[in-house]
């Protein structure tokens, strides 16, 4: 994505051998509580899920994950971006991949815990309260052993996890237009956008 601040980035389908970058990306960040730390077999494990930003010089900016939680609801996870990287839209542009991706796969809303409100407001998420499901979905997103479930179900056993964590939401026929008006307002804010996962 052209910028005329920063790198050109390709934003592709994260490879085996990107785990590596992606663990240095994410490692600050846990550091410091933005993002949850993860030993290297669950990158792997949950390596379909990720998007990586590469620059032509073939260094990875940032990344993002999508998980899937239920047949229209997925969750963004890991989106992080390095931080000689921020503020040039790799945060945007990953999102932005993230996003299509939950369209192509059918998802209506994506859910993400996040530090970085502005970020993601700009990119029409919105602020919740409680978990937007009906009781029949709650009860079997109940037996999900996912952290990222139970930080969506708000339940208690998580909220340690979640401290100062903001839960968001975006309806995706809302987001044609907020995705718009978030790609011209692609400097991200202060820290790296992230996503708890």
């Amino acid at each position: 994505m052209p910028n005329a601040r920063g790198p050109v980035v390709t934003v592709r389908r994260a490879r085996t051998g990107d785990v590596r970058a992606i663990r240095d990306l994410v490692e600050p960040l846990a550091r410091r509580g933005v993002l949850v730390r993860k030993d290297a077999v669950a990158y792997y494990e949950g390596l379909q899920q990720f998007f990586v930003a590469q620059t032509p010089t073939g260094e990875v900016a940032g990344c993002g994950a999508l998980h899937v939680m239920w047949d229209d609801l997925a969750e963004v996870r890991t989106l992080a971006v390095a931080p000689e990287h921020l503020g040039r839209g790799v945060g945007s542009a990953l999102l932005r991949a993230l996003l299509d991706e939950a369209v192509q796969l059918g998802v209506a809303r994506v859910f993400c815990l996040t530090f970085e409100v502005e970020f993601f407001a700009r990119h029409g998420f919105s602020v919740i309260e409680g978990a937007p499901v009906d009781p029949d979905v709650y009860r079997e997103l109940l037996r999900s052993y996912d952290m990222g479930v139970a930080e969506f179900l708000d339940l208690d056993r998580v909220k340690p996890n979640t401290l100062g964590n903001t839960r968001m939401l975006l309806t995706l026929d809302r987001c044609a237009s907020a995705r718009s008006a978030g790609s011209a307002q692609a400097p991200q804010a202060p820290g790296s956008p992230a996503s708890a996962g």
